[in-house]
């Protein structure tokens, strides 16, 4: 009787994992639509997802005490999330934002080691459950991808309005600085920011899986692989994201790098050094151009009020380290970002390391770092499973994207990448990697 209940709970822990890791690609479109139709719950249901994880995260001590595997807040990585979420509860109480901002900003700012952790946990108990939540992730990336592909072929760019997007929600796209011949789509995620980013994810993991595993047999693999892989080259063109493209570049050349290239000839080299110099010389020629202007220098030359994103970014990196030299300490959770908006002390910073400082202080900093760090770290020596390395790519391409973008503020975007980081530290056997 007690073992039955006991496996009650276990799926009940890893349904709960599954419903977050799938359901978090339509959170956005879900949380309009819900949104538009029931505005006084509005809040409730935007945090659906970390209600659950309160839920599961009862549920994983429990199991932990049960199973007798409690020696897994010995684990480093462990100790220093449950630091990183003290740290976070201690700034409460310096600059207290008021209770909104504040709960929105620990949302923000720790679900996503939460999920990591959540998940850790259901890997180091129940391993056979690995299959099913890639699984999960590969129906959820090729929904993310065929909707991007709608959007940019079939739908009106448009199509997100009639389910409750506007201007003072989440828009249902964007264009490049105010251009309407450039419209940068959303597909399922919040913006045209995330999707690129989420790209170099899905793309990172095609490479890494092409390369390790070579192409399936079957029809339908080989259907869904190439639906996924041109969706995601479609989604990261037309997000028309320059720090999301520089990344999926970055992240592709490392699986390439760590598989292909030391496999190469020098007169193979020779070609693509040259290649390069021509792109590089043929960028420089068309640099006036319309394509290359908006495009890639987000600057429209036709634009009389000369609006432009490189000014807004540039201004935002410059406060954001001013601040981080006069506040080792941070200015309190909740300080940052779409949380400060709650008390009308809008603070917005455009790099996600200077916005961890500016909430958390040089210490909160330190320990993301070291968390950040030591999980690519032993991504990296588990760089022979295809996972392991699609997703230590595709890490490599978002902390390069934080450095203009606070990406992991993103949900869907943090809770897929840090999901698959846990699932891929357990390839297929059990313990600690």
């Amino acid at each position: 009787m007690v073992t039955n209940r006991i496996e009650i709970i276990k799926r009940i822990y890893i349904g709960i994992l599954l419903f977050i890791f799938g359901g978090i690609v339509l959170h956005a479109p879900i949380s309009m639509a819900l949104g538009s139709i029931w505005p006084d719950y509005s809040l409730i249901i935007k945090s659906w997802k970390e209600i659950l994880m309160l839920v599961a995260g009862f549920i994983a001590i429990f199991l932990l005490f049960k199973n007798k595997k409690v020696n897994i807040f010995k684990d480093p990585v462990i100790i220093a999330i449950f630091a990183y979420a003290i740290l976070h509860i201690l700034m409460l109480f310096y600059k207290f934002q008021g209770i909104k901002a504040a709960t929105a900003g620990l949302a923000i700012d720790l679900r996503y080691v939460l999920f990591f952790s959540l998940v850790y946990i259901a890997m180091k108990l129940y391993p056979e459950y690995r299959r099913l939540f890639i699984k999960v992730g590969i129906i959820g990336a090729f929904i993310v991808l065929v909707f991007a592909l709608l959007q940019v072929f079939i739908l009106p760019h448009d199509i997100l309005k009639y389910i409750g997007y506007n201007i003072n929600t989440i828009s249902p796209y964007l264009t490049v600085d105010q251009n309407h011949a450039f419209i940068r789509i959303n597909s399922t995620l919040r913006g045209p920011n995330p999707l690129g980013a989420y790209a170099v994810i899905a793309l990172s993991l095609i490479a890494a899986y092409l390369v390790k595993r070579k192409l399936p047999k079957g029809k339908l693999p080989i259907f869904i692989i190439s639906i996924m892989g041109i969706g995601g080259l479609v989604a990261l063109w037309v997000s028309y994201s320059r720090s999301a493209l520089i990344a999926a570049i970055f992240a592709v050349v490392v699986v390439l790098a760590v598989t292909t290239f030391r496999k190469l000839s020098t007169n193979m080299w020779i070609v693509i050094s040259f290649m390069v110099f021509v792109l590089s010389v043929g960028l420089f020629a068309f640099k006036d151009s319309s394509f290359v202007s908006n495009v890639l220098l987000h600057e429209n030359p036709t634009n009389i009020d000369n609006i432009s994103s490189n000014a807004g970014h540039i201004n935002s990196l410059s406060d954001g380290l001013n601040q981080l030299v006069r506040q080792p300490l941070g200015a309190g959770v909740g300080s940052t970002g779409s949380a400060s908006i709650l008390v009308n002390r809008p603070e917005i910073i455009e790099n996600q390391y200077l916005f961890i400082a500016h909430e958390v202080g040089w210490l909160g900093l330190a320990l993301f770092l070291y968390i950040f760090g030591l999980i690519m770290y032993r991504l990296w020596k588990l760089r022979d499973d295809w996972l392991a390395l699609g997703v230590f790519a595709g890490g490599i391409g978002i902390a390069l994207i934080c450095v203009l973008l606070p990406m992991w503020v993103d949900d869907t975007v943090s809770i897929i990448w840090w999901g698959l980081a846990t699932i891929a530290l357990f390839p297929n056997k059990k313990g600690y990697n």
